[in-house]
């Protein structure tokens, strides 16, 4: 497991740059929606739904609007009905891209996706062409200075995490699904700052680009992320820091 791709620093420090509260609450709203349906509205017994109810708190997020999301989806209130969807494809340098969605039209959704990926170099593939390389994993990052390496590493292995993985931009707790939680919140009573965390597909191996390739590549990746049906984007990408500085700017 290669831990956290470039592309998923980039976008949470793009989310906090853009502050785009207002997609960011329709996204969470419809994951909570689905979550609801597909398990229930108690939060003890459905961990999907809790997971987005603790995203939606972290993000500010009225207890009002997470409530009537629920109840959209148990069906006390009216409301649309989603479906999830993966898309699997390439970038322009052959990175693999995998996208899901919650939709309530599936012909428009894939159609859209489908015109992103082609602006951009890239092309959407068949079901589980790339899906195969993607691991779904707890990851809590911490920024450099913030926590001596030694005592984070003793607080998140002491509570079921699986491995501290130093990067560029601090380090990353890796922990299994199941696990997320408990860890975050071991981490969090350690007093341990966190940048972001959340439950990700992770690549096992990453391939590079540069130039021409990582501009298209990054482009695709931020606009498919921006898609208004969108819910999270994994790649194996990995840019240049030199790459990533330019094209951020």
């Amino acid at each position: 497991m290669s831990g956290h791709s470039k592309w998923s620093s980039i976008k949470h420090k793009k989310a906090a740059k853009d502050a785009k509260r207002g997609k960011l609450f329709s996204k969470l709203i419809k994951e909570i929606t689905v979550a609801a349906r597909l398990g229930g509205s108690d939060i003890n017994g459905n961990p999907r739904l809790r997971t987005a109810v603790l995203t939606a708190r972290e993000a500010s997020m009225p207890n009002d609007n997470i409530e009537r999301a629920i109840k959209k989806g148990t069906g006390e209130v009216e409301g649309a009905n989603y479906e999830e969807v993966t898309y699997e494809g390439y970038s322009a340098g052959g990175a693999a891209v995998l996208v899901n969605a919650l939709t309530d039209n599936r012909n428009r959704t894939v159609s859209e996706i489908r015109r992103l990926f082609e602006k951009r170099g890239g092309s959407m593939g068949t079901a589980g062409c790339v899906a195969w390389m993607f691991k779904k994993r707890g990851v809590i990052a911490v920024e450099p200075g913030n926590v001596d390496e030694d005592r984070l590493m003793e607080v998140a292995l002491d509570a079921g995490a699986e491995d501290v993985n130093a990067t560029a931009d601090g380090f990353d707790v890796l922990t299994a699904p199941e696990a997320f939680e408990s860890v975050k919140a071991a981490i969090a009573r350690g007093g341990v700052p966190m940048a972001h965390a959340e439950v990700a597909l992770l690549p096992d191996n990453t391939t590079s680009l540069t130039g021409r390739e990582a501009e298209q590549t990054m482009r695709l990746l931020q606009e498919l992320d921006d898609h208004d049906d969108v819910q999270s984007v994994a790649s194996n990408a990995d840019f240049l820091q030199e790459d990533i500085e330019r094209l951020s700017a």
